[in-house]
């Protein structure tokens, strides 16, 4: 018999989980809600009761204010819903206090992925696969294309160019949440031990990590600085900033851009990126097939993202799959 998980539904404010009338990442406030982790085309304020894990109501806390109550939750703790529904979240390897969200209902079990990556991260727990009747899986990088490099690689880019050229700033652009540190940690671990400086939109969340305990060494603010002192300092800044005034007042500065989508040449021509760093905190296409096969779902349910192509891999695997349009999810990390 085939199950039609009837209890879990896409409606217009997000994913509905209907016994206990709990909303998973949902697009508006709702009496309550599970977050995954705390971009925000996932968390926002306004919920009367948030549950998440507890760097995820930190981040959403120091983000968005207003969180409602909230019940912070261990990787597998579980939480009765109610409406015989049993929740816990595991980690996805995202971002710091990022968690699926594992439903166990009547004896079907459904995952639901939120943003994930399977590469190897210091900044935050890895990824942990859970065997499922039903897979709600993210599909950003849902193409055959997107196959991102070792990132040891994109990280040694970023040094020979510093090495070539020691008296330019290189500036990287990166999101403030995730991205950021986990540049700043990969370059750590590559030996870059020298001062890492800090566009002021940068500092707050590389001060929530360091208070969950991510070593990120030393960071200086830019703020006040002179310029002709950052010639050959490395730069984390907002995506946005390489294009502004204030990037062009850095010393002879070379653009870098940290993300997914410096894959496609076109968007590294628009951005006016002078190298690109293939760097993403999202599965691509081999690990979200890698994950599918591994987790074995009667049925993948795909959203955020690319949805056709994985639908067709499902299909062409005797695999049932389809696609689950779902309302404000936009690429916040890349």
């Amino acid at each position: 018999m085939i199950a039609d998980f009837a209890w879990i539904r896409a409606e217009p404010a997000g994913l509905h989980i209907r016994p206990a009338d709990v909303w998973i990442d949902p697009a508006r406030p709702v009496p309550r809600a599970l977050i995954t982790h705390g971009h925000a085309d996932h968390a926002r304020a306004g919920h009367g009761e948030t549950i998440a894990t507890a760097p995820t109501l930190a981040i959403m806390a120091a983000r968005y204010g207003d969180i409602g109550r909230a019940v912070a939750l261990d990787h597998d703790q579980p939480i009765a819903l109610g409406g015989g529904v049993t929740a816990r979240l595991v980690p996805a390897g995202h971002v710091l206090g990022s968690a699926q969200v594992v439903l166990d209902h009547a004896g079907e079990r459904v995952v639901v992925t939120g943003d994930y990556k399977r590469r190897a991260d210091p900044t935050c727990a890895p990824f942990t696969p859970v065997a499922c009747d039903l897979l709600i899986t993210e599909a950003t990088f849902g193409l055959p294309v997107f196959r991102h490099p070792p990132i040891a690689q994109e990280i040694g880019k970023v040094l020979t160019a510093r090495a070539a050229q020691p008296d330019r700033a290189i500036l990287i652009g990166a999101y403030a949440l995730g991205k950021a540190q986990r540049v700043i940690a990969e370059l750590r671990r590559a030996g870059c031990a020298e001062p890492i400086w800090l566009h002021g939109a940068m500092d707050s969340m590389c001060r929530l990590y360091r208070d969950h305990g991510v070593e990120l060494g030393e960071l200086r603010a830019v703020a006040g600085v002179k310029r002709s002192e950052l010639a050959g300092a490395i730069v984390l800044c907002p995506p946005s900033a390489l294009t502004d005034r204030w990037a062009r007042a850095m010393p002879d500065p070379l653009l870098a851009m940290a993300s997914g989508w410096m894959r496609v040449r076109q968007r590294v021509r628009q951005r006016g990126i002078d190298l690109p760093l293939v760097i993403s905190d999202h599965a691509d296409w081999d690990e979200l097939t890698a994950t599918i096969t591994e987790v074995n779902p009667a049925e993948t349910w795909i959203t955020h993202g690319r949805e056709d192509a994985l639908v067709r891999w499902c299909t062409l695997n005797q695999r049932r799959a389809r696609a689950l349009a779902l309302a404000g999810f936009e690429d916040d990390s890349e």
